[in-house]
């Protein structure tokens, strides 16, 4: 039998990407191999929204050279975000690389694997995306109209395009009945969904149809775009019992004239004006948000305005990037990269200490407070899982196979990255 390995980098839309793929494959009658030098097929799913993904990527595919030259026969694939309309210079790059597939583009390594399952006998199976765990992601909505000046997502994944709310529903009724408890519905501006299905449907519709799937517990949904985040779809989350008290909601900057250089369609007071609406309409909400610092024409003024926003907000958790250029970007060809490395070096450390105080000051009330945890696996000796706010919870082992289930934990200590527990109950 056929085998199969695909690595995955990026974001949790890449994740989702590599379980549909996985799905097709071992539809086909493919295995999934335990490492990369045992697989017939090996797959990279890229990602280049920074230059250190960008980096891990091509180092990956140096090193598949290696393992090319011992098996000659093995089928390496490039998929997602590095691949874009022309792949001349990939291909003279990693000349050993044999398919090259933009993002959910599947065809041409599905065709390969076709013909070799017929001519191994293997019959199609059914097509059902792989369950790993009581977690799942599901894309809704694919691409991105906004083209922010920094990004390369809408050259690569397209403009946007929402998927039909039956089959989003659907797909989700199969992922709990193969264990699913909590799903995690995925966009670039998952905000956008619905759009263009029609007028009136969006995601608040969807997540009430989802919240009607029986045996579903948790709902959760990213990323969202601040001008996205309607007064609708505040009260739906409020009042649907299902979906999760998080939002995560990029700023990247708060300064507004580099949000007008990045073309975000937003300014900070429009920004803070929908975060007080958030932290009004839904209580106890948990919020994490991007920064990028050193964009085109951040100075010293620029860069305190967006620490003074992260210190009114007090998000929970701060995703933070200091800026590199994209090639085939607006920001490329336009705008120059005219902070220094050192400077830009220095204000994301700054950025990180801010945010690590912050989440210390936040999480430390909840000590000795008991939580709801959906266990989702178990590392270094303890168990793993997060609440509704999707604080990261860890507790000790013990004899009970807990993964899966709803675990009650009180929280003994704090961290700015998770809480520490003991078991209370579970089931």
């Amino acid at each position: 039998m056929a085998n199969y390995y695909i690595w995955t980098a990026g974001c949790q839309m890449n994740v989702a990407d590599s379980e549909q793929l996985a799905a097709q494959l071992e539809a086909l009658g493919y295995a999934r191999a335990g490492s990369p030098e045992a697989a017939d097929m090996v797959v990279v799913n890229s990602c280049v929204v920074r230059q250190h993904a960008e980096d891990r990527v091509a180092n990956k595919l140096n090193a598949l050279n290696a393992s090319k030259k011992v098996r000659p026969s093995q089928t390496i694939a490039l998929m997602g975000c590095m691949v874009g309309p022309k792949t001349e210079d990939l291909r003279r790059r990693f000349p050993h690389v044999d398919v090259f597939m933009r993002p959910q583009d599947f065809g041409p390594l599905l065709e390969t694997a076709r013909t070799q399952a017929a001519a191994e006998g293997c019959l199609p199976a059914p097509v059902e995306l792989p369950v790993n765990g009581p977690t799942a992601f599901v894309n809704i909505v694919h691409g991105c109209d906004n083209f922010c000046t920094f990004c390369i997502v809408p050259y690569r994944r397209g403009r946007e395009r929402s998927r039909p709310l039956a089959e989003v529903v659907a797909e989700v009724e199969g992922l709990v009945a193969r264990g699913v408890r909590e799903v995690t519905l995925l966009g670039q501006k998952v905000d956008s969904y619905g759009h263009d299905l029609g007028p009136g449907l969006d995601l608040a519709d969807l997540l009430t149809a989802v919240n009607r799937v029986d045996g579903l517990d948790r709902i959760r949904f990213l990323t969202s775009y601040p001008l996205g985040v309607t007064d609708k779809l505040i009260d739906r989350v409020a009042r649907l019992e299902k979906v999760c008290e998080h939002i995560n909601i990029p700023v990247q900057s708060g300064d507004d004239a580099v949000l007008a250089a990045m073309h975000r369609g937003y300014t900070s007071a429009q920004y803070r004006d929908r975060i007080a609406r958030i932290k009004h309409g839904i209580p106890g909400v948990s919020l994490s948000t991007d920064i990028i610092v050193g964009f085109s024409g951040e100075d010293e003024a620029a860069f305190q305005r967006t620490m003074d926003l992260l210190e009114e907000v007090r998000f929970d958790v701060v995703h933070v990037a200091a800026y590199s250029v994209r090639p085939g970007t607006i920001a490329a060809r336009t705008l120059a990269d005219d902070v220094p490395d050192e400077a830009k070096k220095a204000r994301l450390q700054r950025v990180e200490a801010l945010q690590e105080r912050v989440a210390t000051e936040l999480n430390g009330p909840l000590r000795q407070r008991e939580v709801d945890v959906l266990v989702e696996t178990r590392k270094d000796g303890r168990w793993e899982g997060r609440t509704r706010t999707n604080k990261l919870v860890h507790f000790p082992v013990d004899a009970s196979d807990l993964r899966g289930e709803m675990a009650r934990v009180k929280v003994v200590s704090t961290s700015p990255w998770s809480l520490q527990g003991e078991l209370i109950s579970a089931g």
